[in-house]
């Protein structure tokens, strides 16, 4: 919202810059178009990319018990989420990390495959964030197979998406 603001700001101080008039509202209008490129380029950048901290990998984790759906879209986004969350802070070596990929891609297949097929959840936003994520991890998998850790890369843009997941399902969309 913030950034929506600034962006209207500036776009509406800068498009006078280019009517030309007398001298002194020609240094004005440099000046509010100075004023502008520098508050762009100094805020903007910084409002606009949120910072997430990526945790440390970890080979330490409770394997999970309640794989599967519910066929309750809160409860089941919400789970599948967490089991994501814990997929993507796996270390190499882990203890049964063959056997929670493949049980997650499984209960990602299977949400995907569900949820899907109902236009009132498949236009949440939470699903759309989370099925981009699911096809993240999925592709992992496919290519580099269940034991091998994400990428750094790959594990930041994942929390990035498991935050506005979390924050859309907290909101109920």
């Amino acid at each position: 919202m913030k950034t929506q603001v600034l962006l209207v700001a500036a776009m509406a101080s800068s498009a006078g810059a280019f009517s030309v008039s007398n001298n002194q509202s020609a240094r004005r209008q440099f000046l509010q178009t100075a004023s502008t490129a520098a508050v762009s380029t100094i805020l903007l950048p910084t409002i606009a990319s949120a910072e997430i901290v990526v945790p440390e990998q970890s080979k330490e984790y409770e394997f999970p018990a309640d794989w599967g759906l519910t066929y309750n879209y809160e409860s089941d986004a919400a789970k599948v989420r967490t089991h994501m969350v814990t997929a993507t802070g796996m270390a190499k070596g882990s203890e049964r990390m063959e056997d929670f990929g493949k049980n997650l891609k499984k209960e990602m297949i299977e949400f995907v495959s569900y949820y899907r097929r109902f236009p009132q959840v498949a236009g949440k936003p939470s699903f759309s964030t989370l099925y981009t994520s699911i096809n993240v991890l999925a592709g992992h998998y496919t290519s580099y197979g269940y034991k091998y850790p994400l990428p750094e890369k790959r594990r930041k843009r994942l929390y990035q998406e498991y935050a506005e997941i979390d924050k859309s399902l907290k909101r109920s969309r």
